[in-house]
């Protein structure tokens, strides 16, 4: 690459990382602030708990307090706090929780994170090759009955909240149907294991929050490849290929594999912000 063609290139990957850092350290900032920001104090409803299981001596209970108020650094200025923070962020230490002290943060997340792998990588790529597959038949089909069905369905359904659709699929299936269970990853009294048994009660246990994350990310998959479709299909080289007398099944494969491109990207950048809100769906899991 020339030199001269390297500089504006330089710049554009620059931009990228600045803004890239700022917004990591926006978003810490703010998970920062806001549990200190809420009124109220947290250490207090676990002296009160810690009081309440038998520790009634003023004097533990001070010393107790002192020792919390050291170990999370509330004894600290704000800035000090805000430091140690970012340090411990940056080395992987998500520090104590509260609300399982004195249990490390890491330590009462890593059991679930296997659980919400499972479920939220099958869900959305199953949601992706649905909606894309809809998307593009709607699109090839414009004006049809097909696209009217796919294109009103999609707007409905993109609409719905994951877990509002989870607690609803719940509610009718779990609750008043009886079919699934209303909540857990497997069976009560059953023990982990790779035994044909456990693994048919997981799924089992699997299909009400894997559906919910499904149908609701299905539509905005659909709407998004069904304008790709449509776009390509007026594009320059799709004219002059019908034109030329192609097949209209041999115009769609090369339309339908030039709109893959950004959907992949977008399946990427889905996953990754998908993760956090799926922990709503993980709960009920």
């Amino acid at each position: 690459m020339p030199k001269t063609a390297m500089k504006p290139f330089l710049k554009y990957i620059g931009r990228r990382l600045f803004f890239l850092i700022l917004t990591y350290f926006v978003a810490i900032t703010i998970i920062f602030i806001l549990p200190r920001a809420i009124p109220g104090n947290p250490l207090a409803v676990l002296l009160q708990r810690i009081a309440v299981q038998g520790a009634s001596n003023p004097e533990t209970i001070s010393n107790v307090q002192k020792t919390m108020m050291e170990e999370f650094g509330f004894n600290k200025p704000l800035y000090v706090q805000y430091l140690s923070f970012l340090g411990r962020l940056f080395r992987g230490d998500l520090g104590t929780s509260i609300h399982y002290y004195p249990k490390k943060c890491i330590d009462v997340l890593a059991p679930f994170i296997p659980w919400t792998l499972f479920l939220l990588i099958p869900a959305t790529l199953t949601a992706w090759i649905i909606g894309n597959t809809l998307g593009a038949v709607a699109g090839n089909r414009r004006g049809t009955w097909i696209d009217n069905i796919v294109l009103n369905s999609s707007l409905v359904i993109s609409q719905i909240p994951y877990y509002w659709l989870g607690m609803l699929l719940i509610y009718l299936f779990a609750v008043k149907l009886n079919i699934f269970p209303n909540q857990g990853g497997y069976s009560q009294g059953l023990i982990p294991s790779f035994s044909l048994t456990f693994i048919l009660d997981v799924l089992y246990h699997y299909i009400l929050p894997f559906l919910s994350i499904v149908i609701a990310a299905i539509g905005g998959w659909a709407i998004g490849t069904r304008l790709l479709v449509i776009y390509e299909l007026d594009a320059d080289y799709t004219v002059f290929a019908v034109n030329l007398g192609m097949r209209d099944r041999t115009v769609f494969k090369y339309v339908f594999r030039n709109i893959l491109l950004p959907q992949i990207t977008g399946l990427a950048l889905n996953l990754g912000s998908a993760l956090g809100g799926a922990l709503i769906t993980g709960a009920y899991f």
